[in-house]
């Protein structure tokens, strides 16, 4: 039987996870070599919402179970459901491969995300929810401090709001001195397995607004780039430096974000839209992570867009800018948005 191009990837050294928590999408992009699912409150959103048979006999056992909840103790509830479900299908990934693989993503709450506290607080408590569950904190100067004590304290992590090669290395480097102090106290190194997101198709979508916003000149396919040369830059400098991090592309636009980031030490979170038009496609995977971006088109971008220049450069931010940058307070608004729809649902429950 022949392979399909998600196989094939799988077989070129790329892990392929499925950029949702929804269950039956999740269960066939396991049939189809997904070892991993990544979740944000956009997503849960969408997950409950698109199978509303399932889970909102859930949400009113779990409001009457629970009367006394706030709108946001509900929704957490909630959200903690869909977590265990999601991750008792990569339950047996997880036990399989000794955890190395099999891990649902769960993402802080996005209203804390200037706590590095509050952050660490909730991302214990989520941690347990099953053996197979990385914590999600945004690759801010605040998020990062969490997750270097998160990780410290044995629990595996993924960042994400993450855009530069900047926020990929400062985020690595702290989940270094993490991983450090949680082998000085025991914890053994197979069950660490830290990840570093980039959102490819978001540092696409920030240099096309400002190059809209700015009225930039330049070829639109250029555009389509940015976020696979911030990629390929920074999966570069991970392998130089040896962190023990692996990097995670996100946030699909279009084929090249899973075409040109095919290679050993990296993962694809691909939605399930994408990978299944990937899948259908006449494109034949091959190794193409470590083939570097035209210089021109990477030249050029840094000659025209002062952004792309912060998101590729090593130097480009300082880790105090993380969050004020243009892609960061996009996909933050967003996250929050996307969990204030989540919370309104379960209002309307409540109010029934």
């Amino acid at each position: 039987m022949s392979s399909s191009r998600m196989q094939q990837t799988v077989a070129l050294g790329t892990e392929f996870w499925n950029d949702s928590c929804a269950l039956q999408e999740l269960a066939e992009a396991i049939e189809n070599g997904a070892v991993g699912a990544t979740s944000n409150p956009v997503i849960v959103g969408a997950a409950v919402s698109g199978d509303k048979a399932r889970w909102l006999p859930v949400l009113e056992r779990l409001l009457r179970e629970h009367p006394g909840d706030t709108e946001d103790d509900a929704a957490w509830r909630l959200i903690e459901a869909v977590a265990r479900e999601a991750a008792a299908l990569l339950a047996p990934i997880h036990e399989a491969t000794k955890g190395r693989q099999g891990y649902l993503c769960v993402q802080v709450s996005p209203k804390i995300y200037r706590s590095t506290e509050r952050m660490i607080e909730h991302g214990v408590a989520l941690a347990a929810l099953a053996p197979n569950i990385a914590i999600k904190c945004p690759s801010t100067r605040e998020g990062i401090a969490a997750m270097e004590e998160l990780t410290a304290r044995g629990i595996n992590i993924n960042a994400t709001v993450s855009f530069s090669v900047p926020q990929a290395l400062a985020t690595a480097e702290a989940v270094e001195r993490g991983m450090d102090r949680a082998l000085r106290t025991g914890v053994s190194r197979e069950r660490l397995h830290p990840y570093v997101t980039i959102m490819v198709g978001r540092v696409d979508d920030h240099m096309k607004r400002v190059a809209e916003r700015d009225s930039v000149m330049l070829d639109p396919g250029y555009l389509n780039w940015a976020g696979i040369a911030v990629f390929k830059k920074a999966h570069q400098l991970f392998v130089q430096r040896k962190f023990r991090s692996t990097l995670l592309a996100a946030a699909y636009r279009h084929h090249l974000h899973w075409s040109e980031l095919i290679g050993e030490g990296a993962i694809q979170s691909i939605p399930y839209g994408w990978w299944k038009q990937f899948n259908a496609s006449d494109i034949t995977p091959r190794k193409t992570l470590s083939e570097p971006v035209a210089s021109e088109i990477v030249d050029t971008l840094r000659r025209k867009l002062p952004d792309f220049r912060r998101a590729y450069d090593e130097e480009g931010m300082r880790p105090e800018e993380f969050a004020g940058y243009g892609a960061s307070v996009h996909t933050l608004r967003q996250f929050l948005g996307g969990y204030q729809q989540l919370v309104e649902w379960v209002r309307d429950r409540m109010l029934a």
